[in-house]
């Protein structure tokens, strides 16, 4: 178990009095190491509040460069910041803000090859990312080594939030087994987001993580939150583990993480900057009330 330094004890003490933390939690945040894929609009809420929790060894997982069009969402960075890898932008804001913890950069574009190896070294994988190959490559990382995956998505003024794990419930193809076609998926940049709901949606990732390291309250294992901003309203739906899945299942045809074929990943008028979910809110509730397999 870690020990809390002077500075550190003074730096959480505020979590130091809750009776859901104590010394004890401190040192599990301390502790734990969790992987972050994806550096924009999610990640920026996502890094920046585990950082200041004190989570102990965080991994960053981004190759891009920060765009102008950025700024307006992805709070990690500034107007000085425009050209600049994202690693390396947001590492040293991290740092400033915590010098307390570890930060380990990995300045690549999550593949097939070296998924498994870049998830091995942490506790908690955590999907920031902006394109369906590397949720489906991370989620089969998950499974395979029986770790949870925080997820997020958001497009417009709609959100999306679960947390997936195998070992107690359902895997991200238990509710989505495949991609929408890409010509049914709008570009990443005729999207659009409004730059507040990658914020309300990664700071939801980030306590779902603190409270998977504390095993602390109910996680949304099994449970999938739908966020509409022009309503102001969130829904919860249940989602089922699918005996059919082709990773989880139990006859699983998947033995190794598998990216399906991409699609506004791969569009060229993308610039890997916007966040945009699978499917929107509407398709999910009617996924999941029609009570298809994956449900």
């Amino acid at each position: 178990m870690a020990n809390l330094s002077s500075d550190e004890l003074l730096r959480y003490s505020r979590h130091l009095v809750m009776p859901e933390v104590t010394l004890a939690g401190q040192e599990r945040l301390k502790d734990a190491r969790v992987l972050c894929v994806g550096a924009g609009g999610l990640g920026s809420p996502l890094t920046l509040y585990l950082a200041a929790a004190g989570i102990g060894t965080l991994g960053l997982v981004e190759f891009d460069v920060v765009d102008a069009s950025n700024i307006q969402r992805q709070v990690l960075y500034s107007s000085a910041d425009v050209g600049r890898p994202k690693l390396e932008a947001a590492v040293e804001r991290l740092a400033q803000l915590n010098p307390h913890i570890q930060l380990i950069p990995h300045p690549e574009q999550l593949t097939a090859d070296n998924v498994t190896a870049i998830a091995a070294g942490y506790d908690i994988l955590v999907d920031g990312s902006d394109n369906f190959p590397s949720r489906y490559l991370l989620n089969d990382a998950a499974v395979l080594a029986g770790k949870p995956l925080v997820h997020a998505s958001v497009f417009r003024f709609e959100g999306q939030l679960s947390v997936f794990d195998a070992v107690r419930g359902p895997c991200y193809r238990c509710l989505f087994p495949e991609p929408p076609p890409a010509e049914l998926v709008p570009s990443c940049a005729e999207g659009g987001v409004m730059g507040m709901l990658p914020g309300i949606l990664g700071s939801m990732q980030a306590l779902e993580v603190v409270k998977l390291i504390l095993d602390r309250g109910q996680t949304l294992v099994g449970r999938l939150l739908l966020f509409d901003g022009l309503a102001a309203s969130w829904r919860e739906l249940p989602v089922k583990k699918d005996p059919q899945c082709a990773i989880c299942g139990t006859q699983p045809s998947i033995s190794v993480p598998a990216a399906p074929p991409a699609a506004c990943a791969d569009r060229p008028d993308n610039t890997g900057t916007t966040e945009v979910p699978l499917v929107s809110v509407e398709e999910v509730a009617a996924r999941i009330t029609a009570q298809r397999p994956c449900a």
